[in-house]
């Protein structure tokens, strides 16, 4: 039994997150995290709201309730939309938590012993209207690289280029629209990177052959533009404060304190059971940790942040913290061609999206178009015939086809009588070729491949009910029919045991009603598709389940379009 670290990039605390969210990160390592379980793993899939900087702040602001007040409700709204979507998270975390306070302040008193962190007097936008320093996503402008009108002043959220303040064109105060800022120095502290950089791109040298192209690629451009060093404090209130004489309404920068919550959080977890959990046997390489593989999900604008800037932290505070082995990046998932967005409520978001549809149709449709390769696009008409083709008029239909078939004709029992013969054993060749190609796919993080396999693994029960025509064989051979309807519940077993990954609610759905709830739990691989074909015996008990999926109708994506816009 392997070992397996799973983090999913923190979703911000302001607001409900969009579905280009919950497949850039959150969806693809839940998936992964099941199959792992399935297959024998020891797993722990773990995520967290990320809550300091600017943003709450100014959404706090907004809302009228203290930025500590409105994370607590913004959290347990996001956990009511993981539970939703039925995220595995063995923990949902809080970067505001005490463990993550103290391992940051922890973080930067190792990286300062070790020379790693120097204080700066730097030149910061002052706001005369405001009469305080602007932290740079407290400064809106026009960003001067793509003309973007609502830049923030660390990074335009249009082109995704790194900005700092002063190089916004028109600059205003994001909390009055002030536009009479002046530069003034004060001090802040920097993570000299520039002196870690060669230990980084020799870790990346190392890595990155496990990355996928876009995560490798990303890392290297920053390499090879020379690493600058980078500041890790802000002028907040809200945030970890930073302890030290001079620095008194000074936090650390969300970014350093961040990815510092995955560790944190499994120290959340392990104190809610101290007596049989211990995060350190996950995260220290001399306390267990070096027989752990470490897989980090996050969309292509958090690459940076992991391959460069949080091992940067880690390897320069000289601890022996386990590092990612696996950076799985995905780019953007659209809405008609355009940006989902939280700040600008551009988009489906996870909350409504529960509303119109249950939670697996999305789960299925993501992983089947996820991004991985490039940006896709989400489209209500992709949409519908996703949905009616591989879930209503495949899986869908296959299951409710051989189950109502078997029952009508034998009751509510797995079929006796009858041998297989030719067609089962092709059947079980073209299994088990499917499932070597599938299982492949998902351990190899390749998503949407995973999907387009399985979308043909489905398609083998239809084709086989074609072939044999069971309600034809009912009537001239029972015996016959016997064999073939209990050859095609026994593939409904299948079909929802290695779908379970993808669609458990679907999956726990088809075995109640096979009586094997439990065997989710499990998995079957190429080498036992034979078997599986079989393992359901003559005489279990199996009722016919509700109709699995419905299909989406032309009305319904009028509707959509009009409530969501397109």
């Amino acid at each position: 039994m392997a070992r397996h670290l799973i983090t999913s990039a923190l979703p911000y605390i302001n607001g409900v997150k969009h579905l280009g969210n919950l497949v850039g990160s959150m969806l693809p390592s839940d998936v992964y995290a099941r199959y792992l379980r399935q297959t024998g793993n020891e797993v722990l899939l773990i995520c967290a709201t990320d809550e300091h900087g600017t943003p709450a702040e100014l959404a706090a602001r907004d809302a009228g309730l203290s930025v500590a007040e409105f994370c607590r409700q913004q959290h347990a709204r996001q956990r009511v939309t993981v539970d939703g979507f039925q995220l595995s998270f063995d923990h949902f975390g809080r970067s505001s938590s005490p463990q993550n306070h103290e391992l940051t302040k922890q973080f930067a008193a190792d990286l300062t012993a070790n020379g790693y962190i120097e204080e700066r007097v730097t030149d910061q936008v002052y706001s005369l209207d405001d009469d305080r320093f602007l932290p740079d996503r407290y400064i809106i402008g026009t960003c001067p690289n793509c003309g973007y009108t609502a830049a923030r002043g660390d990074q335009c959220e249009n082109c995704t280029k790194l900005l700092d303040p002063t190089d916004l064109i028109d600059p205003r105060s994001a909390i009055s629209g002030g536009t009479r800022l002046e530069v003034r120095p004060t001090r802040h502290l920097y993570l000299l990177q520039s002196k870690l950089a060669p230990e980084i791109r020799q870790w990346v040298d190392k890595t990155s052959p496990q990355w996928p192209l876009l995560s490798s690629s990303i890392a290297y451009k920053w390499l090879d533009e020379g690493l600058g060093d980078r500041s890790i404090t802000r002028d907040l209130e809200w945030g970890v404060p930073v302890d030290r004489p001079g620095f008194e309404g000074k936090v650390f920068y969300v970014w350093f304190d961040a990815p510092i919550e995955y560790i944190a959080a499994t120290a959340e977890w392990a104190d809610l059971d101290p007596a049989n959990r211990s995060w350190e046997r996950w995260w220290l390489t001399d306390r267990g940790a070096a027989d752990v593989t470490y897989t980090e999900f996050m969309a292509k604008d958090n690459i940076p942040f992991h391959t460069i800037n949080f091992p940067a932290s880690e390897l320069g505070t000289r601890e022996p913290w386990r590092l990612v082995d696996v950076v799985k990046g995905f780019n953007w998932l659209t809405y008609y061609g355009g940006k989902f967005s939280t700040s600008q409520h551009r988009g489906v978001f996870m909350d409504a999206a529960l509303e119109l549809c249950p939670s697996d149709v999305w789960r299925w449709f993501l992983i089947a178009n996820a991004p991985e390769t490039s940006d896709a696009d989400f489209t209500w008409e992709l949409f519908q015939a996703v949905v009616n083709k591989d879930l209503a008029g495949n899986l869908g239909n296959f299951v409710n086809r051989t189950l109502t078939l078997a029952t009508r004709h034998f009751g509510e029992v797995v079929p006796a009588g009858g041998e297989a013969g030719e067609a089962e054993a092709a059947l079980a060749r073209d299994l088990s070729a499917g499932l070597a190609a599938y299982t492949a796919n998902v351990a190899d993080l390749q998503f949407r491949k995973a999907a387009n396999q399985l979308r043909s693994i489905w398609s083998l029960g239809n084709a086989y009910l074609e072939r044999t025509a069971p309600w034809k064989q009912v009537k001239a051979d029972r015996s016959a029919a016997a064999a073939t309807l209990r050859t095609a519940v026994n593939l409904a077993r299948i079909f929802a045991v290695v779908s379970a990954p993808i669609i458990p609610s679907t999956a726990g759905c088809i075995l109640e009603a096979l009586g094997r709830p439990g065997d989710e739990r499990a998995w079957i691989g190429p080498e036992d598709a034979e078997a599986a074909l079989t393992a359901l015996s003559p005489g279990s008990p199996l009722t016919v389940p509700p109709i699995l999926f419905a299909k989406v109708a032309d009305e319904d994506v009028a509707a959509w379009r009009l409530r969501f816009g397109a």
